[in-house]
């Protein structure tokens, strides 16, 4: 395939930021009098909005209750979103690749826009990204196409032309409403099996495997 532009996911697609997520969430738990949880179990909570990760996390968390967690996390993450976080390998010889391509590219986050946009400054300052937007209003999350094919109207490319690439089935599922050609990495949060049944259309081990693709 031709593509003309690349989008990704940020979290556990583009950066490994698993640690800090998992901090601020267990501050935010700590904070509320409820148990800390193990690292590894973050990466079936992030992804999918604060909401979400800790009504999963908290299965009796009733709906009113979920910002006394989301506010802590908030306030905690702020000063710590770049305590561990790095790009995954092979993230920047990627990012080079399409930039001296001439490719368009874009950052999509579940994550709330303020944070996405401040990851992406400081562990990407020196790849022309053309447009970063994480969840903010009015566009619902991820896995609605609703912010994707927004950005495909933004810069005047039509999703068919787009490699969407991600790590969850929340991206894959992305990928597929936007009808675009969805790409699932196995160095992220979650495993094969999820992103084969959630679509994928090719899945890769290493980003050099990308860069064969464009």
């Amino acid at each position: 395939m031709n593509f003309k532009a690349v989008m990704f996911d940020l979290d556990g697609t583009l950066a490994d930021t698993l640690g800090d997520i998992a901090a601020a969430a267990n501050h935010a738990f700590t904070v509320m009098g409820q148990p800390t949880q193990k690292l590894q179990r973050f990466r079936y909570l992030a992804g999918q909005g604060l909401e979400r990760l800790f009504t999963d996390a908290l299965p009796d968390l009733e709906h009113a209750d979920v910002e006394s967690y989301i506010a802590p996390f908030r306030a905690y993450y702020a000063d710590h979103s770049m305590d561990s976080s790095v790009l995954f390998p092979g993230i920047e010889a990627l990012l080079d690749h399409i930039n001296q391509k001439g490719m368009k590219l874009a950052v999509l986050s579940n994550k709330p826009d303020g944070p996405t946009q401040l990851l992406c400054q400081k562990l990407m300052s020196p790849w022309d990204i053309d447009v970063v937007l994480g969840h903010r209003e009015p566009y619902p999350l991820k896995p609605d196409p609703t912010s994707a094919l927004a950005i495909c109207k933004e810069l005047d490319i039509a999703p068919k032309d787009w490699m969407y690439v991600g790590d969850t089935d929340v991206d894959m599922y992305t990928a597929k409403n936007a009808e675009m050609f969805a790409v699932g990495v196995l160095w992220g949060f979650r495993d094969e099996p999820e992103l084969r049944k959630s679509g994928a259309n090719v899945i890769v081990s290493d980003a050099q495997q990308i860069i064969d693709l464009l």
